[in-house]
């Protein structure tokens, strides 16, 4: 049997391409069917991302059409040759490049562990429409433990390493109970959205949004259960917010020192955290002066991403270590799935000549034979028959042969040198 793993990511073809040939969860089922019986592989499984379209195939013959050529036969996009896009890896490869996505060392985003849960969907998919067998089953639950223990025994995972969740994380070390504090957005792009995402996923329930335009604010609240205001409401809602996050497109600050003493003043100076992502700055300098305001900027958090990544990277190299130690173990046992069929050979001829002999000793037996001698007997017939085939193997070896052989059957029967 042997292995492949092939596709786009994010590395190899831009989002244009990735978009092309992403496979909808309720398209894999006939994906699969149509690449198992085709032919092309024997097993299969598809995890398709905003970042990567892969297959995972195990396959009977290494000769013939493979997966690969199957995939860009039938899923070229058009006008574009996909293999100039397409990776490909097999056996030992496959198995590293699959453990390696799974924890999160082939990812954008360094570590993100949002990939694991991708990976079980999709093989549950595959398991579901009864495109998996033996080898994907061992390699995809392999998968899923290996990338348990990188992200266990390294810190991988452990540090921030995007603007918006350093601003999150900022939250969580000022504020004991995150999800207990109202959270004010100043803004509604993608960097505002992306840190509301955050906030939702640690359970932070009270979150107000503030744009310029109410709709923008109403269409990002929405899907959160927070609420929408204008720009021109958000200075009456200040004091609210025990977390401000804004980043704007203003080219002026729209909050002022003024506007943040009133809201201090109203909170009876309980402490407020304010990240300000925005270029040009949404809130003055001199906010930062006041006592009970935690102010950040983009710099600030680029310099904190900068130091994780750097711990991340060096969590990496332990969890690259980690993989290559699974690799290998998982690939012995591949290999040693190449010798069953010899081992029930082997089981079946030698059971052949006990029941045959057996059946030789018991007719004697019956007609009376002393069973010391049909004892001996039936212990050199079985001792002949199993010997004459490496004999005969031993003595017909070409020259060339010899040691290798020798050394074989010293290995199979652990026999010891003589002189």
């Amino acid at each position: 049997m042997y292995l492949f793993a092939f596709g786009i990511n994010h590395n190899t073809a831009p989002v244009e391409i990735r978009e092309q040939v992403a496979i909808a969860p309720e398209d894999v089922g006939d994906i699969l069917r149509d690449i198992t019986s085709s032919g092309a592989a024997s097993e299969a499984t598809i995890l398709s991302t905003c970042n990567r379209t892969e297959l995972y195939c195990g396959v009977d013959r290494a000769d013939g059409e493979t997966p690969v050529s199957w995939f860009s036969e039938n899923y070229r996009v058009p006008s574009v040759d996909i293999e100039s896009y397409l990776y490909s890896h097999r056996d030992e490869a496959a198995v590293k490049h699959a453990f390696r996505v799974a924890a999160g060392l082939d990812s954008m985003v360094l570590g993100e562990p949002q990939i694991l849960g991708q990976m079980k969907d999709a093989f549950a998919r595959a398991h579901k429409a009864g495109a998996t067998g033996k080898i994907l089953n061992r390699l995809f639950q392999q998968t899923f433990s290996v990338a348990k223990k990188v992200r266990t025994d390294t810190a991988i995972g452990e540090s921030a390493v995007s603007v918006a969740y350093a601003a999150v994380s900022l939250g969580k070390q000022i504020f004991d109970q995150l999800q207990e504090q109202t959270v004010l957005l100043i803004g509604a792009g993608d960097m505002i959205e992306l840190c509301a995402r955050h906030l939702k996923e640690h359970s932070v329930r009270q979150m107000i949004v503030a744009n310029r335009t109410l709709e923008r604010a109403r269409a990002l609240a929405a899907p959160l259960g927070a609420q929408a205001i204008t720009l021109r409401e958000m200075p009456a809602r200040l004091s609210e917010a025990d977390i401000v996050i804004s980043c704007t497109a203003s080219q002026l600050p729209i909050l002022g020192k003024g506007a943040v003493e009133r809201a201090l003043k109203a909170r009876k100076h309980r402490p407020m955290l304010m990240v300000d992502i925005a270029v040009p700055r949404d809130i003055e300098e001199e906010v930062g002066a006041l006592g009970d305001v935690y102010l950040y900027t983009i710099d600030d958090l680029k310099e904190v991403v900068h130091e994780n990544l750097q711990s991340r990277l060096e969590a990496a190299k332990e969890g690259e270590q980690i993989i290559d130690t699974h690799v290998t173990k998982f690939m012995h046992w591949v290999r040693s799935l190449d010798t069953v069929p010899s081992i029930r050979a082997l089981r079946e001829t030698a059971d052949a000549v006990r029941d045959a002999e057996l059946e030789r000793a018991r007719r004697r037996l019956a007609l009376g034979e002393d069973p010391e001698q049909v004892m001996e007997r039936l212990a050199r017939a079985l001792t002949n028959k199993f010997m004459h085939a490496p004999t005969t193997a031993l003595r017909s070896a070409h020259h060339g042969d010899d040691a290798i052989l020798r050394d074989t059957v010293r290995k199979l029967f652990n026999l010891r040198e003589h002189d």
